[in-house]
């Protein structure tokens, strides 16, 4: 039995025999299932997803007659782009578990409801405290040291900001944000808006590039920021930033060590 949202009502993993079988839309589950110890209950994944399931096509694009045949307890997915493939699985079917974090809080709940519709709540909660705790851990060791401004690119053509969670996972990390609202979705900038920022630190997180961002992307333009200037332009897995799973935590202590690394210690 389900709730309104898809999920399972509290408390269900104290009476459940077995563990629901899964499929999963969203790297992000996928990820959060994997901090939750429960990728053995994945059925069926996208091609985004690295685990060890069977793929059922793209994030937005799945094939829904394979997703038919894993024939899933719950089908996983995130963010308001997913929207219409929810409602196309719940129109045959499936009870889905949607989930849309805006901001990094958000995000840190999201593994509760994601632990909850797989039959995991406390665990769940389990993983959203150990989150906290290491986002008040940075908080603490950048608390009392100067606060760099970083401008963070998730798309360079156009150049695009980063929204969402990254302006408070910045802000965790000892940084100002002053490009996006935290919250409110990424969008394009100018080389104005840029240059008046006049950012320290600029973080190349292009979207589906992993690691393989080219950081001429930005030293190559005609930008007169200071993070050029001082060469403090950091490529970053697109994951660390990008998605909202524990990656995100991941994040925020990789990119205090960049920004403050003699309090916080050189991360990945």
């Amino acid at each position: 039995m389900f709730d309104a949202k898809g999920l399972p009502p509290k408390g269900v993993e104290e009476n459940s025999v077995t563990a629901p079988t899964v499929v999963s839309l969203a790297p992000s589950a996928t990820e959060t299932l994997r901090a939750l110890d429960a990728t053995d209950s994945l059925a069926g994944v996208t091609h985004h997803c690295d685990a060890d399931a069977p793929p059922v096509g793209g994030w937005l694009n799945p094939d829904y007659d394979v997703v038919d045949d894993c024939d899933p307890d719950v089908v996983l997915t995130a963010d308001p782009l997913q929207r219409e493939v929810r409602d196309r699985l719940r129109e045959r079917g499936h009870r889905v578990a949607h989930v849309e974090p805006r901001t990094l809080g958000e995000v840190v709940e999201s593994f509760v409801d994601v632990a909850r519709a797989v039959g995991r709540e406390r665990a769940g909660h389990d993983l959203a405290w150990r989150a906290r705790s290491r986002i008040d851990r940075v908080r603490r060791l950048t608390r009392d040291r100067d606060r760099p401004t970083v401008y963070c690119e998730e798309w360079s053509d156009p150049p695009t900001a980063a929204g969402n969670w990254v302006p408070d996972a910045v802000r965790a990390a000892g940084g100002r944000y002053p490009f996006v609202p935290s919250g409110e979705r990424s969008r394009e900038v100018d080389r104005e808006t840029v240059e008046d920022a006049a950012p320290d630190h600029v973080v190349l997180h292009v979207c589906g590039h992993g690691e393989r961002s080219d950081p001429t992307a930005v030293t190559g333009r005609d930008w007169a920021v200071p993070a050029v200037e001082r060469d403090a332009v950091h490529v970053l897995d697109d994951s660390l930033l990008n998605q909202p799973s524990p990656r995100l935590l991941d994040g925020v202590e990789t990119l205090a060590a960049r920004l403050h690394p003699d309090a916080v210690g050189r991360q990945s």
